[in-house]
C-alpha cells in the first residue's frame, strides 16, 4: 500500500509539473540546441561523443566555473565576502594546484572517462534527441544523484579523516587551509578514485540518456567549486537548494579539519552531530558581532 501511495504521489507531481510546463513560453535555445545535438550525432561516433564530449564538458565546465572566484581576488569590493580574509590566495599556491589538477584530470580521470562509451553500451543508454528527458526530469535526476553522492561522500570522507589514514591520502587536499575554487579537485589520486566513486553511483541508478552524464557533471562541479570558492557571495542561486551546505559550511571544514564532512547537504552532519563545532563557531561569531554593534552604538 505504501509503495502504491508513493507511486501515485510521484505520478501526480509529474503531471503537475507537465501541466505547469505547458504554460511556459518556448525556450528560444531549444531549436539551436536540437540542431547542434543532431549535427553531433550525424558527424561523430558514439565513442567520440561519450569520450571526448565528456572530457570537453568536464574541462570546460571546471575552468569556466573557476573564473569568478579567480577574478574575485583582484576586486577589492569582493574581499568583504571572502570567508578567511586573513589568508589571501597566492600565485604559488594556485600554480601548484593547477599543475596537480592537470595530472589528475588527464592521468586519473581521463582513463575513467574512456569507459563512458562502454558503460552506455552495456546499459543500452540512448543518445538520440527524441529519447532525451524533459528539463524537469533531468533536474530531478541530478538532485537524486546529488543525494546519493552526498551520502557516499559523507561516510567515505569521514573515514579518510581517520588518524590512521589521513596523512597518507586526504592530507593532500587539506594543504590549503583557506580553499579557492580551483582547489575543488586538488587531491591525492586515491582520493579522486575513492570519493569520485560516489559520482557514478547516481548515474548507474538514474541514467536513461547520455545527457544526464553531462548535466550531472556540470551540477556536481558547480556545487564543489562553489563550496571551495572561499567566498560567501549574497544572492547565490545555489542557496535556494533545500539543505544546501554552501561555502561557509565547507570552508570551516578546511579551517577546522574536523566536522562538516558532507559534500552538498547538511543533514548527515546534523544527524551524527559532526557539525557541532561549526554551530558553536557560528554562535561565537554572532555574539562577537552583537558586542561590536553595541560598542559602535
Amino acid at each position: 500500500m505504501a509503495m502504491n501511495d508513493s507511486v501515485n504521489i510521484l505520478n501526480s507531481a509529474y503531471l503537475a509539473v507537465e501541466y505547469i510546463d505547458s504554460f511556459l513560453p518556448d525556450n528560444p535555445l531549444q531549436q539551436p540546441f536540437k540542431n547542434a545535438w543532431n549535427y553531433m550525432l550525424d558527424n561523430y561516433t558514439k565513442f567520440q561523443i561519450a569520450t571526448w564530449g565528456s572530457l570537453i564538458v568536464h574541462e570546460a565546465s571546471y575552468f569556466l566555473l573557476c573564473v569568478p572566484g579567480f577574478v574575485f581576488q583582484f576586486i577589492p569590493y569582493m574581499q568583504k565576502y571572502k570567508i578567511q580574509q586573513d589568508k589571501p590566495e597566492t600565485w604559488e599556491k594556485q600554480w601548484k594546484c593547477f599543475k596537480t589538477l592537470l595530472f589528475n584530470h588527464f592521468f586519473i580521470q581521463l582513463p575513467l572517462i574512456c569507459g563512458t562509451y562502454y558503460f552506455t553500451e552495456y546499459f543500452n543508454i540512448p543518445y538520440e534527441w527524441e529519447e532525451m528527458p524533459r528539463w524537469y526530469v533531468l533536474l530531478a535526476q541530478c538532485f537524486g544523484c546529488a543525494v546519493i553522492e552526498d551520502a557516499w561522500h559523507y561516510f567515505l570522507h569521514r573515514l579518510l579523516h581517520h588518524k590512521r589514514i589521513y596523512k597518507y591520502i586526504h592530507k593532500v587536499h587539506h594543504e590549503f587551509v583557506s580553499p579557492f575554487g580551483m582547489q575543488a579537485e586538488y587531491a591525492h589520486p586515491l582520493e579522486t578514485l575513492i570519493l569520485g566513486t560516489g559520482f557514478f553511483i547516481g548515474i548507474v541508478v538514474f541514467c536513461n540518456h547520455v545527457i544526464l552524464l553531462w548535466a550531472w557533471v556540470i551540477c556536481r562541479l558547480m556545487e564543489t567549486i562553489d563550496v571551495h570558492s572561499g567566498y560567501d557571495v549574497p544572492l547565490n542561486p545555489l542557496h535556494l537548494v533545500p539543505f544546501y551546505a554552501g561555502a561557509r559550511f565547507h570552508d570551516f571544514h578546511h579551517m577546522n579539519f574536523i566536522g562538516n564532512y558532507a559534500s552538498t547537504f547538511t543533514w548527515w552532519d546534523r544527524i551524527f552531530g559532526t557539525d557541532s563545532q561549526f554551530i558553536a563557531y557560528k554562535e561565537k561569531e554572532k555574539k562577537q558581532q552583537l558586542i561590536m554593534k553595541k560598542k559602535a552604538n
